[in-house]
């Protein structure tokens, strides 16, 4: 059980920036050594047939063409991500155990959604992965969690957990680790990292709703280093109305889609206002979660695209009642740390340790996952 694997993790998040890719090396416990990674763009013509795939999964049209397209586009991709990785590295295919493979998720529904049964849908064929790369795949880690009644996400806790156990100095008060992606999750990792104590669920929008305001209003893909934000007022009465959502009202664990929050509210402001409001909505999202938690954490560690939007971090630091650093504040690999993720639940999901517990995904008991393909021989 204690044995060390070598592993790559995939990720390609809601945010359709591209492909994250890393190398691995861990007891799928407390060990963890991080090797080389690297990210790799999404061309234009793949995020359009995602885009496509995901209006397609909304609208309840599984079998459209344009998601069989995508999901052969995307395999692709990650294929030439394993294969650049491994020129990088000067690893071949047989220094690799396994591969973790989330792939691009286009639709998500936890299963206490009233609106419809929980579904997780990840686009990209483990299958044809393993042997284009003859290397071991795990993909589908979510699809299990969901059959016994889970959300289905957030899946990175166990991960967040190992990394706070392996910090040289193990911190003496419970940690919150914020995700900043299309939507931002919390794990709440208590002091000395005990993993049945965990708890994570997402808090709101995290750099999604912002994203979608600035490419509306400037066509930039993002706020730059939170510019356009710092250039504007919060409009505090559109604030609470926002805070008002039901899904903030909510007990965890709980997950999110990355379209479940829409610019309506904010539609009437000026390009600074709206992303001034948007970004103290992601803040006052995640700060609001404390009420859900043991405890309020001593100190909060930012991961994921939003911790580069300084206005965002100074949101966050004006929200929450502790010191807020980011990843690389903490020596963890910012960029990296979902593919790192799905690389260490990879080990775990051969080994046949659980990848989610009932309070960071609401099962009713810790649960394994994933679907195994091996290599062609």
């Amino acid at each position: 059980m204690n044995e060390k694997l070598t592993s790559i993790g995939l990720m390609s998040g809601t945010s359709l920036d591209g492909i994250d890719a890393a190398i691995l090396t861990t007891d799928g416990n407390d060990v963890v050594d991080v090797g080389p990674s690297l990210h790799i763009p999404y061309e234009r013509d793949l995020k359009i047939w995602v885009r496509r795939a995901i209006k397609a999964a909304i609208e309840g049209r599984d079998s459209a063409a344009e998601i069989g397209k995508a999901a052969g586009e995307i395999t692709i991709a990650h294929i030439q991500a394993v294969e650049a990785l491994l020129e990088k590295s000067g690893m071949k295919n047989t220094d690799i155990d396994v591969i973790g493979f989330h792939g691009q998720t286009i639709f998500h529904r936890s299963a206490s959604d009233t609106e419809s049964r929980g579904r997780s849908w990840q686009l990209g064929d483990g299958r044809v992965l393993a042997e284009e790369t003859r290397i071991d795949v795990v993909s589908d880690f979510r699809q299990a969690d969901i059959a016994v009644g889970g959300e289905g996400a957030p899946f990175a806790p166990i991960y967040h957990r190992a990394r706070v156990a392996a910090m040289a100095e193990l911190p003496q008060c419970a940690v919150g680790v914020v995700n900043l992606g299309g939507v931002s999750n919390l794990t709440y990792v208590p002091e000395g990292a005990r993993g049945i104590d965990l708890v994570a669920f997402d808090c709101g929008p995290g750099n999604g709703l912002l994203d979608e305001w600035v490419d509306l209003k400037t066509g930039a893909a993002m706020d730059q280093d939170g510019e356009l934000a710092r250039s504007g007022t919060v409009n505090e009465e559109v604030l609470r109305l926002m805070l008002l959502s039901p899904y903030l009202r909510r007990t965890p664990p709980k997950s999110l889609d990355r379209y479940d929050f829409k610019l309506d509210p904010v539609m009437k402001l000026t390009p600074e206002d709206g992303a001034a409001t948007l970004t103290a909505f992601t803040a006052a999202c995640i700060a609001q979660s404390q009420k859900f938690l043991p405890e309020p954490p001593g100190g909060w560690i930012i991961c994921g695209g939003g911790r580069h939007n300084q206005a965002m971090m100074d949101a966050l630091a004006a929200a929450l009642d502790a010191p807020v650093v980011s990843a690389e504040d903490a020596g963890w690999r910012g960029d990296d740390l979902e593919a790192e993720c799905f690389g260490y639940l990879a080990v775990r999901s051969l080994k046949g340790i659980p990848l989610s517990y009932p309070k960071t995904t609401r099962v009713p008991a810790p649960t394994k996952g994933g679907v195994f393909h091996r290599s062609p021989v």
